[in-house]
């Protein structure tokens, strides 16, 4: 296995409280009580969210391991804390705005985006995949722009907002998108153009430092990896597994593609932002835009199926492909997070049953 890249997960957490379902600004708390059983979590923005952060790992299986240690210790923590972690793209019910987390520069964001930091809550999920070099993460970058949708479709997981169904899978995606360094990058000629681009913008102010890089696919800051981070944070364990592997296998298959010299197709702005925008709206269960063929609508589902038979060469050096199959079909059976979300809330409409298919989901198995 250490021929082929390795990967690694980051995974951001609500805290809500037991009772009203309101996230709570107990991260610190949380944070202390989870390394005391070894365990090192980030704080976000927003001082009720955690970030679990994975090592550098060779397998799916040994990924899963991890994540299901993660979750297990921070749910404890969460719960010896006095609140309930949930992996959910949005909380599910807010109070009027988030506090920010106490660090200088946390609250220089808040100063300078004003309602853009403050009503956010929003939790996503990170895959790092290895690559050579920084130009290589540029150029992998290119090349993953189209099949940033459907990784989008496949894991959104934020259909009820502020105790109401928003009409997408993934309202996490709309709000996000209000940063001005969010959603999917430029295609960039080279390292030298994605340097300028990013110091550009941290002259006009839209990006206060390059931690705020938050384009859906990025050379990492601090690692030899490409930093794939559209989609929601997965339900369960088992979907950021499922994740993590197709992002690989995006990652290696592209890396052959530049290898070989392989054709790229140029997509355009709004037809990648069309494509983005169902694939929020609509999820897995509807239709998604199949950038490779004059962007027509087709069902999710049959576009995930595609990209995975692109995919396959690759799923099959690493042993991923049964295990991708697999999950995919049970997902397709059972629903994703947003599907079970608007399960639970056409049941009553009460956001606690939301709310405890959440939590329950996001401790399943672990």
């Amino acid at each position: 296995m250490s021929s082929h890249p390795t990967v690694g997960v980051e995974e951001e957490f609500l805290l809500i409280d037991p009772d009203s379902g309101e996230p709570v600004p107990h991260n610190r708390r949380v944070a202390e009580l989870a390394a005391a059983d070894g365990v090192d979590l980030q704080l976000e923005l927003t001082s009720c969210q955690v970030e679990t952060a994975t090592d550098v790992a060779g397998s799916t299986a040994e990924l899963h391991e991890q994540l299901t240690r993660l979750r297990r210790i921070a749910g404890r923590a969460a719960d010896a804390a006095g609140a309930r972690l949930l992996a959910v793209g949005l909380p599910p019910t807010v109070p009027h705005h988030f506090p920010i987390t106490d660090s200088p520069r946390y609250r220089r964001i808040a100063d300078t985006f004003g309602m853009i930091a403050h009503e956010q809550g929003i939790c996503g999920c990170h895959v790092h995949v290895a690559v050579p070099t920084r130009e290589a993460a540029v150029r992998v970058s290119n090349r993953l722009r189209p099949w940033l949708p459907l990784l989008l479709a496949l894991t959104a997981n934020s259909a009820i907002y502020r105790n109401a169904d928003s009409g997408h899978a993934s309202w996490r995606q709309v709000l996000w998108s209000r940063w001005p360094s969010a959603g999917p990058p430029p295609h960039f000629e080279s390292v030298d153009e994605y340097d300028a681009v990013v110091q550009m913008m941290q002259n006009a102010g839209a990006m206060l430092d390059d931690g705020m890089v938050y384009w859906d696919v990025r050379p990492s800051a601090n690692f030899p990896t490409v930093e794939v981070r559209v989609s929601d944070v997965p339900a369960t364990v088992a979907e950021t597994v499922l994740l993590a592997a197709l992002t690989r296998g995006a990652v290696m298959t592209a890396l052959d593609d530049e290898r070989s010299g392989a054709g790229l197709p140029r997509i355009s702005p709004h037809a990648l932002a069309a494509a983005y925008w169902k694939s929020a709206r609509d999820g897995l269960d509807g239709q998604a835009v199949d950038l490779f063929d004059a962007h027509s609508p087709a069902p999710a589902v049959d576009l995930l199926r595609a990209f995975v038979d692109r995919i396959t060469p690759a799923l099959r050096a690493v042993g991923d492909e049964e295990l991708v199959r697999a999950e995919l079909d049970r997902i397709a059976e059972q629903g994703n997070g947003a599907m079970r979300q608007r399960a639970a809330w056409q049941r009553r409409h009460e956001v606690a049953d939301v709310i405890d298919e959440a939590a329950t989901a996001t401790l399943s198995g672990c």
